[in-house]
């Protein structure tokens, strides 16, 4: 279990969608465990994007910080390894800017948290009726009983059961290597050991499952948090899947060669 002691940082990544950042800002103020700092990790928005996160962190109750780069195309490993570079915490939990999160989120994540382990969850994904409807209506308030949505499991949350499942769900097999970039947490010194995010993959997909391959061949373990840190997906239309063959063969590279370390990575970025 995380030590109270410790500090987080949630770690959010976003690309040009400020009314759907605005509803997870507001989701994250409601949280039964606040954060220690929100790091926002923007890969290339507009202005307006700037001026809203401006906008919030008057009155938003932890410290609100803002990376951005340059829009060079989709380079996520990038922004979030920029990102984590300036994270102050001990323990660092990542979601992207398009999900609404449940009250307990940052708790359940810390509930779960454990030396020697990172975590992967997953999201429930809104319609597109509902999700304009909570956009327009700037509402966090996803009801469960009468909002419809896919993967409705991913909706459930049972402490207990949550804490039993870790170890045991989606964790070896076929699913070994599977994680959900929106919704994972690690101990920020283990994603320095490998090198954090490779920025060999660019263009939408398979950065978050490498990362995962490099962390379990450095031997971190995976916990997979079901019944506990709910998240809401707004819908939005799919991103180019053009480079999803390319970073296929980059994963089962690093899962042949064991590899650890990322050739090029967050290092880059550390102040010394």
């Amino acid at each position: 279990m995380l030590a109270t002691t410790s500090t987080i940082s949630l770690l959010i990544s976003t690309y040009n969608w400020p009314a759907a950042l605005a509803l997870c800002l507001n989701s994250i103020k409601s949280q039964t465990i606040l954060p220690t700092e929100v790091i926002i990790a923007d890969d290339g928005s507009r202005e307006d994007t700037r001026e809203l996160i401006n906008s919030i962190r008057k009155d938003f109750p932890v410290p609100l910080i803002h990376v951005w780069q340059e829009d060079k195309g989709f380079r996520l490993a990038q922004i979030r390894n920029k990102g984590i570079a300036q994270s102050t915490s001990d323990y660092i939990i990542q979601i992207d800017g398009d999900l609404i999160l449940d009250k307990h989120f940052v708790e359940d994540h810390m509930r779960l948290a454990e030396p020697g382990y990172f975590i992967t969850g997953s999201r429930a994904l809104l319609s597109s009726r509902i999700s304009n409807k909570l956009l327009q209506a700037h509402d966090i308030n996803v009801d469960f009983r009468s909002t419809p949505f896919s993967h409705i499991l991913n909706a459930l949350r049972f402490p207990s059961l949550s804490r039993f499942l870790s170890k045991r769900y989606k964790i070896g097999g076929r699913h070994k290597y599977y994680v959900k970039g929106c919704n994972m947490s690690f101990w920020k010194k283990d994603l320095l050991t490998v090198n954090g995010y490779d920025e060999n993959f660019t263009g939408w997909g398979m950065e978050d499952n490498d990362i995962a391959v490099r962390l379990l061949n450095a031997g971190v373990q995976k916990k997979f948090i079901k019944m506990g840190g709910v998240a809401f997906h707004l819908y939005h239309r799919e991103n180019s899947r053009g480079k999803h063959q390319e970073n296929s063969i980059l994963v089962k590279a690093a899962v042949s060669s064991k590899k650890i370390k990322a050739d090029k990575g967050i290092l880059e970025y550390l102040i010394n």
